[in-house]
């Protein structure tokens, strides 16, 4: 059991998407789970079947606190991250963005505020809230969010209307509340448009790699197993009450064009590079300053990027192999 881990139930808001699935594994050896999700939960089963048993899958919207309220009764920890994410859908979907995330966080902090058992309420926002250009910035210094018009920063902006919330409902009602703020996540069972998730697939079938516009564009990568570290300890520390965490790895960076250069190397892959026009907004440089969560939390990456895409490799290629 985690030293300091003191929760018998725990629901995730969104929690059959990648984060959520692997959070789930994680929390299910160490307490029971509540999953609430508009997703149909049948993959997740599959996915989760050595602890499914742990877990209570909840079809239900973040909107619709009622049915929230009914799922977090007998919870002391709510950890929220319900939410449309990846850039494609963000932009097709704007409003119904900012209605999930605003409405959403309202209503998890409102049920959270009425259950007098809750210890801990984590709320996950992103690294997109410094704008297109976050060079080691610390989470105290001003954030850049993009034009109004651009539709790929609803989801910025409401995810800061999100933060704004949480510190308020902790500083004004004592709810203990924690933000994460996540750069670019990848590993194993992750879905949607992740570039490193795109890329692997793509090569293990011998596909075209298509990079937006010049592939110069710079990101830090953090592995799936290092942010569920990260939450883990939010969830045991007191210190992190209060408080806002960059969570990524810092000495995972580089160019998108040398990442599809070192995906292709380390699948064997023979696919062609591609670059395609990008005419939409994009993040030109991403790298976390993680000194923080490094002094407050004792949180440190351990999972460098190449071994670490080597297990994601790993883990399509059995599934391409088998079908799955």
């Amino acid at each position: 059991m985690n030293n300091g881990f003191e929760y018998k139930k725990v629901l995730l808001t969104g929690g059959c998407g990648f984060i959520g699935g692997a959070l789930a594994a994680r929390l299910a050896g160490e307490c029971r789970v509540v999953v609430f999700d508009l997703v149909d939960e049948e993959k997740q089963r599959a996915r989760l079947a050595g602890v499914a048993g742990r877990i209570d899958f909840v079809r239900g919207d973040v909107r619709d606190r009622d049915a929230l309220a009914r799922a977090a009764d007998g919870c002391d920890c709510m950890i929220h991250l319900a939410s449309i994410a990846g850039v494609d859908c963000v932009m097709s979907r704007p409003l119904e963005t900012m209605e999930i995330i605003s409405e959403g966080t309202m209503n998890a902090l409102r049920v959270a505020h009425s259950i007098s058992g809750l210890k801990r309420f984590i709320n996950f926002s992103t690294s997109e809230v410094f704008g297109d250009m976050a060079f080691k910035l610390s989470e105290g210094e001003p954030t850049a969010l993009g034009a109004v018009g651009e539709s790929r920063w609803t989801y910025a902006v409401s995810k800061l209307m999100a933060e704004h919330l949480v510190y308020n409902y902790h500083r004004q009602h004592g709810l203990s509340c924690v933000s994460i703020r996540p750069f670019n996540i990848y590993g194993p069972g992750q879905i949607g448009e992740g570039a490193i998730h795109t890329f692997i697939r793509r090569a293990l079938r011998g596909e075209t790699l298509d990079i937006h516009n010049d592939g110069t564009q710079i990101r830090a990568w953090c592995y799936i197993e290092d942010l569920i570290d990260s939450i883990m300890l939010t969830m045991t520390r007191g210190e992190a009450v209060g408080n806002s965490f960059n969570i990524g790895n810092p000495r995972s960076t580089v160019t998108i064009y040398s990442l599809a250069r070192m995906i292709k190397d380390i699948t064997g892959s023979e696919s062609e590079i591609r670059f395609v026009d990008w005419p939409y907004s994009d993040i030109e440089l991403r790298v976390p300053n993680v000194a923080k969560a490094r002094e407050l939390l004792g949180f440190e990456p351990r999972i460098e990027l190449e071994d670490g895409i080597a297990r994601t490799v790993e883990w399509y290629r059995e599934r391409t192999e088998s079908g799955t």
